[in-house]
């Protein structure tokens, strides 16, 4: 694995090694100095074309905590503005010799082309509507410290299915622990076909008490170009999650950020089935595995060869 550009490139052996790996790491992250050495002498470049909280802090938060040097790039005030374009950014950027390179932009793609266009290791951090690997990781990550063994749960993925790289991230992550996906929202808001890819389609909360899990998607605005519902009144009122559709064994997931009083009512996301929390939590550690594994970790199934291979974080957090 020289790149994560697709959770297509994972099997269950490499998911369940990032999530064990991610669990060595947790420890030194609560402790008063939370570095470990792993990837001292690299550097890693975050470059993001999307605006972004949560992944883009983590990703920073997980390089650093790996002692590597950090640089970070948004398109708001560079050249981009200027018309340069993706490929001419990249390759002035790779004069500077980054070992890897996180990319988030919103043209579905895009990691792969970047991928040929330099030495470094990418790792995809959303690229439009196609996927968003590490997020699927650290929602597996976080269910698996939740309810433990994902054989046979079912999970029910609710919302704006059709311009979300979340959910296609995480039907692939989940059927491939074992769960039972199924995705539901408006008819508009599927992606047609989508059955192919082994999910459950459902287009009310009927069954929803069926499910483990429910993992709540908010409408993506910024990739919708028409009207895709009436109005958020009549979606909240068919689709929202709220304290009378969410059991109290059921677990609340979401990839934030989250519009309270619209996909989840404000009591759900409060609630002690919420993980919300723990998914923010988990960013931080399930990324330091991924960058250990594509720039320093022990050669299993694929890791970059040209890198260093210094001890192991179990050898060295010990």
């Amino acid at each position: 694995m020289k790149h994560l550009l697709s959770i297509e490139d994972l099997d269950r052996v490499a998911i369940e090694r990032i999530c064990e790996r991610a669990a060595t790491f947790a420890s030194p992250s609560d402790r008063e100095i939370k570095k470990v050495p792993a990837l001292r002498g690299h550097t890693v470049l975050n470059l993001f074309y999307e605006a972004s909280t949560r992944t883009r802090s983590s990703f920073e938060l997980a390089a650093k905590r790996l002692s590597a040097d950090v640089v970070n790039f948004v398109a708001s005030g560079s050249s981009v503005e200027k018309g340069e374009s993706l490929k001419d950014t990249v390759l002035t950027l790779n004069a500077h010799r980054p070992d890897a390179i996180v990319i988030r932009t919103p043209w579905a793609g895009s990691a792969e082309l970047v991928a040929g266009w330099t030495d470094a290791a990418i790792v995809n951090a959303g690229d439009g509507k196609h996927e968003h690997p590490t997020q699927a990781l650290l929602d597996v990550y976080t269910l698996r410290r939740r309810v433990g063994d994902l054989a046979g749960a079912k999970i029910w993925i609710v919302g704006d299915v059709l311009h979300s790289r979340v959910a296609r991230s995480n039907i692939l992550a989940f059927q491939k622990m074992g769960a039972e996906v199924t995705v539901c929202g408006p008819p508009t808001l599927i992606p047609r076909g989508i059955e192919a890819m082994g999910c459950e389609v459902r287009y009310t909360l009927d069954d929803l008490p069926d499910a483990d899990v429910v993992y709540a998607l908010r409408m993506q605005h910024e990739r919708m170009d028409q009207a895709w519902i009436p109005t958020l009144r009549e979606y909240a009122a068919v689709y929202q999650i709220n304290d009378k559709r969410l059991l109290p064994r059921q677990v609340l997931m979401h990839p934030g950020p989250v519009n309270r009083g619209v996909e989840l009512s404000g009591g759900v996301v409060d609630s002690p089935q919420a993980a919300i929390l723990e998914q923010v939590q988990a960013g931080v550690v399930v990324r330091m595995a991924v960058l250990y594994e594509v720039l320093a970790g022990a050669r299993v199934g694929g890791v970059r060869d040209t890198a260093p291979q210094p001890a192991t974080p179990e050898a060295q957090l010990a």
